[in-house]
């Protein structure tokens, strides 16, 4: 792993976490008794709902615009940093920027609702109302960078931000340096594979088991196909884990393949499950992306007994309208 075509190597991660160090929270490693006794094993929960933002994505944020500080120094980011997204890593990069003294931009459509607008808004950054859809927004977001001046801040698609998330596998294993085995959502791959190359480097036996929507799964589908592909977006509770990974990815499909040892996918029926558990059981709000660990654990009937196992419980960005969605799936 000393070169690797990715980029994140375990040096960058501890480099990562000199960066975040005061900036972001060092999120709890809980062990859950319910979830220990259902499976026969030690579950343990790493808590990101824990950060200010309230998800994990204010690692990779605060890492990279703090490099970009320190490679090039604070007057090559006066013209501001800048990205588009309605939910936590439009809250991430807000929040970053602010505290580390750069002007931040945040392109949101106008079909995103007031009270999300106000929330990036209240963190520092300056909100700019764009088009119709989020691909719009992505419009407003190219011309910042190519006519403003200003520099993107990708949601998953680059070393520095995988190696901020990365700082998560970090301390997953000095606190449970006995782990066997990891379940993370699989999304745009930065999480996932952050958290592999920590894991590969320090522990490599340790087991990293990607999870996916059962529709929409971008990732999944280029690693089958081999290359990045789109895919048709659909509606889920696990609306963090939507969205497509780049037909030009430069970095996490490559960290992805490399890290992931396995994968499943889960249905709305098994999110559903997990969210209303984590709420009764655990008393945590969690987004649907947050339950997918648990979820394929039940809905596929996944034998982990005797094991140590991790949930990467991602974020709390969940509605009470999508709550309530998801009791009434379930019953309850």
């Amino acid at each position: 792993m000393s070169h690797p075509l990715h980029g994140v190597t375990l040096a960058e991660l501890y480099r990562a976490r000199k960066r975040i160090d005061g900036q972001v929270v060092r999120s709890p490693l809980v062990r859950s008794l319910a979830l220990s006794r259902r499976f026969d094993a030690k579950v343990l929960l790493k808590l990101e709902t824990c950060q200010p933002t309230g998800a994990f994505k204010l690692r990779g944020a605060t890492n990279m615009i703090a490099a970009l500080i320190e490679r090039h120094g604070r007057e090559a980011l006066a013209e501001g940093v800048t990205t588009a997204s309605t939910g936590n890593h439009g809250r991430a990069v807000a929040l970053a920027a602010a505290r580390l003294g750069v002007p931040a931009t945040i392109c949101l459509s106008t079909l995103v609702p007031a009270n999300k607008v106000a929330a990036i808004e209240a963190l520092g950054a300056t909100v700019l109302r764009v088009g119709a859809s989020q691909d719009e927004a992505f419009e407003a977001v190219a011309r910042l960078v190519d006519e403003a001046g200003m520099t993107l801040i990708p949601p998953f698609d680059d070393p520095l931000i995988a190696a901020g998330q990365g700082t998560i596998g970090l301390e997953l294993l000095e606190d449970a340096p006995e782990l066997d085995r990891v379940f993370v959502g699989l999304s745009g791959g930065g999480l996932l594979g952050g958290i592999g190359a920590a894991m590969k480097a320090i522990r490599p036996e340790a087991q990293l088991t990607g999870v996916s929507l059962s529709r929409g799964a971008a990732m999944w589908k280029s690693l089958e196909a081999g290359h990045p592909v789109t895919v048709e977006e659909a509606e889920s509770l696990g609306d963090s884990l939507g969205g497509g990974i780049g037909l030009e990815n430069c970095c996490s499909f490559a960290l992805v393949d490399e890290m992931m040892d396995d994968h499943y996918q889960v249905s709305e029926a098994a999110i559903a499950h997990a969210m209303v558990d984590m709420l009764e059981n655990e008393k945590l709000l969690v987004e649907g992306a947050a339950a997918v660990g648990l979820a394929a654990i039940a809905e596929h009937g996944i034998d982990i007994r005797g094991q140590t196992i991790a949930l990467i419980v991602s974020g709390n960005g969940v509605s009470l309208e999508t709550l309530d969605r998801a009791r009434r799936l379930v019953g309850r």
